[in-house]
Parts: C-alpha cells; sequence; structure tokens
C-alpha cells in the first residue's frame, strides 16, 4: 500500500505521455478522516482492478499548506508509517488539464458534487461512494464512506485486504462513530469491523484505538493559534453576506490570553481569503472586522 502512494505520486508528478487515462479518487475539502482513508484505499482498489494504461491516483482535496490542519489525519497516518510526502494534494495536480485531453475519470468518496471550482469537471466523474445517499435514513448510525469501500473490495477483491489496510479501515470506522456521537455501533457497521477482528486477531483492541483517537481528536500540537482557529473554520452565507465561524477546544481553567496573547486572536486576512476565495476584506482587516463591516453595509 505504501509502495503505491508512493509509486502514484512519482508517476503523477512526471506524468508520461503515453499515459492514456488517469483515474482520480478525491473526497469532500473537509478532509476528514473518514473520507481520506476511504479515498487512498479506494483508489489502491482500483490501481489492482484496472486494466493497464489507467494510473490510479488519490488527490486530497486541500492545498498541502493547510493537511497541518487536520490533526487526527495526521496522526493515524504517521502511526501506518505513511509519509505526507507521498500524498498528491489537489493543488499539485492540474485535473482541468487531464479532462480537456480526455484523459480523465473521477470517484467521488464521502461527497456527490464537486467542488464550486471543479464543476466543468462534473462530466468526468463515473462513481459515487457517498453514505448519506447509499443507507437507510431510519438507520441510526449513518454507514461511513470506509465500511462502503471496504464492503466493495470484500465482494471484488478479498485478498486485498492486509492487517495494514484492516487496521486503517477499522480505525476510521470507530473514529467515524464516535463523531456521530451515537451510544452504540449499528449492526451494519459492527458486522464489518467483526469481519476485520476475524481476519485479523492481533489488531489492537477497539477500546485503545478510541482512546487514542479521542486524545489526537481534539489535540492542536504544532498549530500555531492561526492554524488552530483555521482548521474548524465554517462559512455560513445566505448569498450575500459570509461569515467566518471557528471553534477552539480547551479547558474553562484556560485563560484566554494564554491561548491568544494580545494581538495574535484574531485570524490575518489573508489566511481567511485563501480558504475563501469568494471573500473580500479590505487590506489591513482582519476576518472579523471584515464580517462586522460586511453585516453593517449588507454586503
Amino acid at each position: 500500500y505504501v509502495s503505491f502512494l508512493q509509486a502514484g505520486r512519482s508517476l503523477s508528478m512526471n506524468r508520461s505521455k503515453r499515459l492514456e487515462k488517469v483515474h482520480v479518487v478525491i473526497g469532500p475539502k473537509s478532509c476528514d478522516l473518514d473520507s481520506l482513508i476511504s479515498t487512498f484505499t479506494y483508489a489502491y482498489f482500483l490501481d489492482k482492478v484496472s486494466p493497464p494504461g489507467v494510473l490510479c491516483l488519490p488527490v486530497l482535496n486541500i492545498p498541502r499548506t493547510e493537511f497541518n490542519y487536520f490533526t487526527e489525519t495526521r496522526f493515524i497516518l504517521e502511526e501506518l508509517n505513511i509519509s505526507e510526502s507521498f500524498h498528491i494534494f489537489r493543488d499539485e495536480i492540474n485535473l482541468h488539464q487531464l479532462n480537456d485531453e480526455g484523459k480523465l475519470s473521477i470517484t467521488l468518496v464521502g461527497s456527490s458534487v464537486l467542488a464550486s471550482e471543479d464543476k466543468t469537471l462534473e462530466s468526468a466523474v463515473v462513481k459515487v461512494i457517498n453514505p448519506v445517499e447509499q443507507s437507510d435514513a431510519n438507520v441510526e448510525f449513518r454507514e461511513s464512506s470506509s465500511s462502503l469501500v471496504l464492503k466493495e473490495i470484500l465482494q471484488e477483491a478479498p485478498e486485498l485486504i492486509t492487517e495494514q489496510l484492516a487496521h486503517r479501515l477499522r480505525g476510521s470506522i470507530l473514529f467515524k462513530w464516535m463523531t456521530m456521537e451515537s451510544e452504540k455501533i449499528s449492526e451494519k457497521q459492527e458486522e464489518i469491523l467483526s469481519i476485520l477482528e476475524e481476519k485479523f486477531p492481533n489488531l489492537p483492541p477497539r477500546e485503545d484505538i478510541i482512546n487514542v483517537l479521542q486524545e489526537t481528536q481534539f489535540s492542536a500540537q504544532g498549530l500555531s493559534i492561526e492554524q488552530t482557529m483555521l482548521k474548524d473554520l465554517k462559512e455560513l452565507s445566505d448569498g450575500e453576506i459570509k461569515v467566518a465561524i471557528s471553534t477552539v477546544s480547551m479547558n474553562l481553567e484556560m485563560s484566554r490570553t494564554e491561548l491568544f496573547p494580545k494581538g495574535t486572536w484574531l485570524v490575518n486576512r489573508d489566511a481567511f481569503q485563501s480558504r475563501n476565495s469568494g471573500s473580500k476584506c479590505m487590506p489591513g482587516t482582519t476576518v472579523l472586522q471584515c464580517t462586522l463591516r460586511s453585516l453593517q453595509r449588507g454586503k
């Protein structure tokens, strides 16, 4: 699996003119652990079952500079000894050029729509793996992208499931369950987890994985104040006004001055605009100031 990622990046950075087709697997901009692990795994699966001449690439739908925000994702990949240097980020591959050349196919994971700047690539989409569309709305816990990908591999090529792959998918499924705040894992998820655990009895206990994921989920180790606020940045918009909202997890006892020293607690205007290309702030303003001015002017 690791060699697949390394080889894929090398080929994508030095693309041969003889290459006939490129099949890109890409997730949403949220780059959550479930969609990212599913993206890697499904691209690996496609690489093994696709005909010769097709390059299958997992692409992270964010710029490389933003990957530091996703602490839980980085931790899992580090645990699996998967180097960040092997990943292909959205700003490192020209999908529009590949599409214009008639070489591009796309599988969407964790979302049924492309980002706004990639709308012209819709004709290249050949498959969608989205638990929102494929799950029973009455089921307490909606299936994860990882479980959908795992089911397809078990059906089409079960020999590809190694212990390392099982460890990655199992952690992703458990993390998705944690974020859904459901009291117990659904029967469908329990069934798929049991298959992995029976096949690979040396996998770490679930409790150990959950404890590590919980510790990592809210960790901001290695992030600056600005990166911490941008990590969970959400944008609300009515079509005219855009409001940026960030969340920072901390103990109530933590002093605001300890976390946000004077002059550092507002997110830089340029950093915000790099994440929100449609938002415009006047030079010298902070995001908060820009938002307040927009609200006052109705813009």
